[in-house]
């Protein structure tokens, strides 16, 4: 099971350009939970799920349009990819370290 812990840098490339923010989640069993926090504001995770080296979890955004984006992740040391689905928008791909 990989170390989740901690805060984690991101950028997703999305139509409306780069967005960074800062994924912050903490384990619970087979779950975790935390927020995920960048320039169009911060939300808590919804759903977290740990499957080994692998993460899912959804968030309710409002901006620019509400909208609840399926996000999922794989961990391999410091380093998390992964694609952030927005419904009928398609899906964006997320890379990202962990924060120092």
């Amino acid at each position: 099971m990989a170390d989740i812990d901690g805060s984690w840098d991101t950028v997703t490339k999305t139509p409306l350009g780069d967005q960074r923010a800062t994924l912050t989640i903490r384990q619970e069993g087979s779950g975790f939970t935390g927020s995920y926090s960048g320039t169009m504001g911060s939300v808590e995770i919804e759903n977290g799920q740990v499957e080994g080296d692998t993460l899912r979890w959804k968030v309710s955004v409002t901006v620019p349009m509400p909208l609840t984006l399926d996000c999922t992740a794989r961990i391999e040391g410091d380093t998390i990819t992964g694609d952030v689905g927005a419904g009928a928008f398609g899906s964006f791909p997320m890379t990202g370290t962990r924060a120092a």
